[in-house]
């Protein structure tokens, strides 16, 4: 493996690291709950604590938009879309079908928030094949 593409995996686990670790809690509620705090002061705030997603669009740059990095930063871009959406439903709209409270409320598997940590790293490192 060439030796600049580690040291992006490696950057970009430190970063992801970085995210899981503030973002960590016991449901998705729980996580929406850590998110609203920085985006209730300010939505760069929230956009600046996402420093995986700036990675992937310098990555993407890099790259010469090699389908691997779109593919990365098109699942980045969407995990944040999301995320602001749920924000918006749950504390700005406050307005929750009995569904979505239970999903949001039911406990999380410990690993699920480092399923990043698997799922990006070979789309950096197929970016060099």
């Amino acid at each position: 493996m060439n030796e600049l593409i580690l040291n992006y995996v490696l950057l970009f686990l430190l970063l992801e690291i970085y995210e899981v670790y503030w973002q960590k809690a016991q449901t998705v509620m729980g996580m929406l709950a850590r998110m609203y705090k920085y985006y209730s002061k300010n939505i760069f705030v929230f956009f600046i604590m996402h420093p995986t997603f700036y990675f992937s669009i310098g990555f993407l740059m890099l790259s010469e938009y090699n389908i691997y990095a779109i593919i990365l930063l098109l699942i980045k871009t969407l995990d944040i879309v999301i995320k602001i959406l749920l924000i918006q439903q749950v504390f700005v709209k406050k307005e929750l079908s009995p569904d979505l409270t239970l999903a949001l409320l039911s406990p999380m598997n410990k690993f699920l928030p480092y399923i990043g940590l698997l799922i990006y790293p070979p789309l950096i490192v197929l970016t060099a094949q």
